[in-house]
């Protein structure tokens, strides 16, 4: 194997510098090496892909339809797309020029953070948040923001808002709604009460709704149906219809920016996969593809309440999560408050994995994520398992 020239290594791109693999997945790769372990770690549906759509791609596999697509993504697939946003959440976009496909949100996110920020450029982000967005903000030498959420029940406030681009000046705003860690929404007023606030400013908003379908109880309102004219409006399949391995992910906005978008796209990938977007066009156009995304959407609830009844007996803070599949609980007194060394112990104890709120930015600190994207008997057992836990800790 060859070894690296070390006078190679002295100037690399530096906004790399400090940067190390996504925390979530460091520990869930020390978890899978506990023998027995149960995992409610990773954001990743237990669902398999229904038949219908993988049928789909494999009919565009025998196809052969394996040459290049064009760079958006294909013309079918982008009037699925436009289609999608009409009837779900009332947004109006042109195939032709205002969508492209990306090879997950992930790359959705990149490109639209490539595009709107120079080096030195702030950009705010209510926190918790993913984890992920502040290492893609350092990528493009930018310095992200974090206004703390943890005292408004998760929810950034127009207040808090105002006050943050006094103070910074920020060239954009990265929401996530309904969040990842936290499985918080936002109702249409409050959408508009910030939306209201951005718009007397030249912000981009960065909006990823990729888990828009699993909202539950009031309808999704969309950050792009407050303020289209300034939002890149970022959503997939991979959590409504539980494709994360097939990397469909597609972003829409204004014309002018999605050109911008549309350029650094093609610079990262060239095009997204054929039989993907094959399968992805028949889970959002077809009557099939909407119920699925309902029938996922059912059991996600029920896993919900199951998990929110359980830790709340046990004494932890949960405010109930009224969007995506996660449980963003407070770490009950008397027992290990550094959330690390807590999600450790019980690792090591009772063989449960859940991640450390800290990892997702200010006011994450003694909270843990419990993902109940896993199976009934799966969260039946965990939570079996965490009560041993707080049971044989209990504080003297």
């Amino acid at each position: 194997m060859p070894n690296t020239k070390p006078a190679l290594l002295k100037d690399l791109k530096h906004t790399y510098d400090g940067l190390g693999a996504n925390p979530i997945r460091v520990f869930d790769a020390e978890a899978s090496k506990v023998p027995g372990v149960i995992k409610l770690s990773l954001g990743e549906p237990d669902f398999n892909v229904p038949e219908h759509i993988k049928q789909a791609a494999i009919d565009s596999i025998v196809a052969n339809q394996s040459h290049y697509a064009p760079t958006p993504g294909w013309p079918a697939f982008r009037e699925a797309v436009a289609g999608f946003l009409q009837d779900r959440y009332d947004l109006t976009y042109d195939p032709n020029g205002e969508i492209t496909v990306t090879v997950g949100a992930t790359e959705a996110l990149h490109a639209c953070l490539d595009i709107a920020l120079n080096p030195g450029d702030k950009i705010l982000m209510p926190s918790p948040t993913f984890s992920l967005y502040d290492q893609l903000v350092r990528i493009n030498g930018a310095e992200p923001v974090y206004m703390n959420t943890e005292s408004t029940g998760f929810v950034l406030t127009p207040e808090q808002l105002e006050k943050a681009i006094a103070a910074n000046h920020p060239k954009a705003i990265l929401l996530n709604f309904p969040s990842n860690p936290t499985g918080v929404t936002y109702s249409k007023a409050q959408v508009q009460a910030l939306a209201a606030v951005i718009a007397k400013t030249d912000m981009i908003v960065i909006s990823d709704e990729i888990y828009s379908e699993l909202t539950y109880g009031a309808q999704h309102y969309s950050f792009a149906k407050a303020l289209p004219e300034q939002t890149l409006l970022i959503n997939g399949v991979s959590k409504s219809h539980a494709m994360t391995g097939w990397r469909i992910g597609f972003v829409a906005g204004p014309k002018e920016l999605m050109a911008k978008v549309i350029l650094a796209h093609a610079f990262n990938v060239t095009c997204p996969s054929n039989p993907a977007m094959a399968g992805a066009i028949e889970a959002l156009s077809t009557e099939a593809g909407r119920k699925d995304s309902l029938a996922m959407k059912a059991e996600y609830i029920k896993r919900r309440d199951f998990v929110v009844a359980k830790m709340t007996a046990l004494g932890f803070g949960v405010p109930n999560p009224n969007g995506a599949f996660y449980v963003f609980a407070k770490i009950p007194a008397g027992y290990i408050q550094d959330d690390d060394a807590f999600c450790y112990d019980l690792l090591r104890k009772n063989k449960l994995a859940l991640i450390s709120g800290n990892g997702f930015g200010p006011g994450g600190e003694h909270y843990v994520r419990v993902s109940y994207a896993a199976s009934m008997a799966d969260l039946e057992e965990a939570m079996k398992r965490l009560a041993a836990y707080i049971n044989e800790n209990k504080p003297a």
